[in-house]
């Protein structure tokens, strides 16, 4: 993060303003980028307390874009704009790596040994495989992933299906049942809660 961004915030929070609809998404995932990075500007008074009216903007513009129209086909995007969200709602985890939903996998230590496990769900499926080039159907071994029952779903896991469902992203709500589910490891076969290895993983990162 460069010492100029978090001063960039008020252009950004500007042109968001100005900017109708799906227009402005992109200053606003600039902004959310600046806002849930991990480095801050040396020798600054916390930057989140300095740009608290831009962030509180940024956040309001984010929820009108949410619930327009402009992203009703538009799945990638919407999670874009959720992870945006996220950030100025001070997440540090899924405001900065919710967009793995449209990666469609994450990658994460497995809790119990350690070992550097894939977890995907989309096109290929849903499931956990030690084989990074598991695009290739290389025969490595696969895991299925056991997707969490939505009315089980608690705390930011439960926010975020209820909204996908609420804003008509049936296909992003599904996704996140995996990364709020269990998986088996497919090195060493335990089970493991895929959101806890993500956020362990971005948490010993950060």
């Amino acid at each position: 993060m460069y010492p100029a961004s978090f001063p960039a915030l008020p252009v950004l929070t500007e042109l968001a303003g100005r900017w109708p609809g799906a227009q402005r998404t992109m200053p606003l995932a600039l902004a959310a980028d600046i806002v849930s990075s991990v480095d801050q500007p040396y020798g600054e008074v916390d930057p989140h307390v300095t740009h608290a009216a831009d962030i509180a903007r940024l956040r309001t513009l984010t929820e009108e874009t949410l619930g327009g129209a402009d992203l009703d086909d538009d799945s990638s995007t919407y999670v874009h704009m959720l992870r945006a969200l996220l950030a100025f709602d001070g997440d540090e985890v899924w405001g900065a790596h919710l967009d793995g939903l449209n990666d469609e996998e994450y990658e994460v230590a497995c809790p119990h040994c350690e070992e550097e496990i894939f977890v995907a769900f989309g096109r290929y499926g849903a499931f956990t495989t030690q084989d990074g080039m598991y695009l290739r159907d290389t025969g490595a071994e696969r895991l299925p992933l056991r997707p969490a029952d939505p009315a089980d779903l608690a705390g930011v896991g439960k926010r975020l299906h209820a909204r996908a469902i609420a804003d008509g992203h049936p296909d992003v709500a599904e996704k996140l049942t995996y990364v709020f589910g269990h998986a088996d490891c497919a090195a060493c076969g335990e089970r493991f809660r895929v959101d806890e290895a993500v956020t362990a993983r971005w948490s010993d990162q950060g």
